[in-house]
């Protein structure tokens, strides 16, 4: 009768050990799970690109490394300018510019943090602007850097662009076609040796534009050699070759507006080693970005008639003709820009957080 109670003792003894055992193994296996997926939390992030997507375009791929690092921001080139197509992945290696991952592909609109509208390839149907609501607090930026008489419906921008990107120096990104920069240290600046006076290439020629008529009066003094269709030839592989050969160079701009200084000074002439005559917007504009002993204005003289006679002072007064390349021995200009040098601005300009704010009227501003 003894026996019975104390087999009963040892199955119930049995019985505890089972689960003592069982919820020891779910403590060990939730604990290895556990670390499993500390572990898997420290691992990279990858916003994975559409399939369309190419290495030129940078994959769109933001690495994460800790929480406190900021993802990169997508930046979306709504319409390649002019429909030239460009690599899009090249601000870290060309200016050390990092944090965005630019795309032309529109399929990323709504993870976009900015859009990059460049007016000429949207500016003449409102379809030609992205359709689909947009994104909270996604920045609409407007890109040009043609003159204000050459942007046409400027209207259709009103009330939906953040951000400002162009030639003007008053731009919320100021993309300019060239700038001076100041040389570590001075140097030895030799002036290419010259042997013609005046150049002028010109690809749009229209009679009746203050450049042209200027021209027409200028060349009744001195001479000018043009270049351009329905001029002498000029390839691009020789273009700074030629131009170098020419003590001047008319650096005239199609249209004349505040900051509206392009390629016909930064590269064809200050690129060349020509001394620039200028013919756009004001002589105190132009000395916003240039030495006032840099370059020539057609506003220096009442008359045509009186510029040609003091070139001609010029070419033969040596010491004269050098003092216009004296800057040159502490700064240096730079006139080679490209699409992409001013997409890695953008950038550099959205890291900054700028203030979110929309533009009412675009054409008060521009003009």
């Amino acid at each position: 009768m003894h026996d019975i109670p104390a087999m009963e003792s040892n199955t119930k003894s049995y019985s505890l050990r089972q689960i003592f055992v069982f919820f020891f193994i779910q403590i060990v296996i939730s604990f290895f799970l556990f670390t499993l997926i500390q572990t898997n939390g420290d691992s990279k992030l990858v916003f994975c690109p559409s399939k369309n997507d190419s290495l030129s375009e940078g994959q769109l791929r933001t690495s994460i490394k800790d929480e406190n690092e900021k993802p990169g921001l997508i930046i979306l080139l709504w319409a390649w300018p002019f429909g030239g197509q460009f690599p899009l992945d090249k601000c870290p290696e060309l200016y050390g510019i990092s944090g965005c991952q630019f795309t032309a592909d529109r399929s990323w609109y709504n993870r976009a943090d900015a859009v990059i509208l460049h007016h000429r390839d949207v500016c003449f149907s409102k379809k030609q602007l992205p359709q689909d609501p947009r994104p909270l607090n996604q920045r609409w930026i407007w890109f040009n850097l043609e003159s204000p008489s050459h942007s046409p419906n400027l209207d259709f921008m009103n009330d939906l662009i953040n951000l400002t990107m162009s030639y003007r120096l008053d731009s919320d990104i100021f993309t300019p076609y060239g700038w001076l920069e100041t040389l570590r240290e001075p140097r030895n600046f030799s002036i290419p040796p010259k042997s013609k006076m005046v150049a002028w290439a010109v690809s749009n020629w229209n009679p009746s534009s203050k450049r042209v008529k200027y021209y027409e009066e200028l060349r009744k003094y001195i001479k000018i050699d043009v270049f351009g269709q329905g001029h002498m030839n000029l390839s691009r592989e020789k273009h700074h070759e030629t131009i170098s050969q020419y003590k001047f160079y008319l650096a005239f701009e199609n249209s004349q507006h505040q900051d509206y200084i392009t390629e016909k000074l930064w590269s064809n002439a200050l690129l060349s080693s020509a001394v620039p005559i200028v013919l756009g917007s004001t002589r105190e504009n132009y000395e916003r970005f240039l030495p006032r002993e840099a370059f020539i204005h057609v506003d220096d003289f009442p008359s045509a008639q009186e510029m040609a006679a003091y070139l001609l002072e010029l070419e033969k007064d040596n010491e004269r003709y050098q003092n216009y390349f004296h800057w040159q021995s502490q700064k240096q200009p730079v006139g080679r820009t490209n699409w992409i040098t001013h997409l890695c601005k953008a950038c550099q300009t959205l890291r900054q957080s700028p203030t979110y704010r929309t533009i009412s009227s675009l054409s008060k501003w521009y003009k």
